[in-house]
């Protein structure tokens, strides 16, 4: 039996990136703490084999996926995604968002500047159409590879491809003037 302030002290460890995964995707409060409920429902009925295991932030972040992009595609709500932004091109290069554009001297100047310009992304983000969203938020933050993200959105490859290359392109043009050096022709 399942040990109640152990599982609490499980769920604290990991309830801000259950919350985050689910929210970047589903863009609302609410349903983000609905999807977060569900996941932590889904582990506690599973907590035995959970507890100790080494994977478990990962099955608890893929659980947050599924369940957020099954509510969106059965309600079609609008996507967006916040916290860094991560750009892998096809060699498996990777780098932060934020080594992207230039840091101030003073570190309270940088931390502002990240602040202002997470800000202005995540403002741009949720003009996207929700396919563009879905697509730049699992080839950027979850890191998945094309096919599996035309698997897991059920479109075809060039659906996916041409999502990501009009979404950069329309925050590209959304963001110009605002953060000189941000990158997102890579794919």
């Amino acid at each position: 039996m399942t040990d109640p302030a152990e599982f609490k002290a499980f769920m604290r460890s990991y309830q801000n990136m259950v919350f985050t995964t689910a929210y970047r995707l589903t863009a609302n409060h609410a349903e983000a703490q609905d999807i977060a409920q569900e996941v932590f429902l889904k582990a506690y009925e599973r907590y035995d084999s959970l507890r100790g295991n080494a994977t478990v932030g990962g099955w608890l972040k893929t659980v947050a996926t599924n369940l957020a992009l099954n509510h969106l595609s059965r309600y079609r709500k609008r996507w967006t995604f916040f916290s860094d932004m991560r750009r892998a091109d096809d060699e498996g290069d990777s780098r932060d968002f934020e080594s992207t554009v230039a840091a101030p001297d003073a570190p309270e100047a940088a931390a502002a500047e990240q602040r202002d310009t997470r800000e202005l992304l995540e403002e741009a983000l949720a003009h996207l159409p929700a396919a563009q969203r879905a697509a730049i938020v699992l080839f950027h933050f979850e890191e998945m590879p094309y096919q599996d993200i035309a698997k897991k959105l059920k479109v075809s490859l060039a659906k996916v491809k041409t999502d990501i290359l009009r979404g950069r392109e329309a925050l590209r043009k959304r963001l110009a003037g605002h953060v000189a050096e941000l990158d997102f022709t890579t794919t």
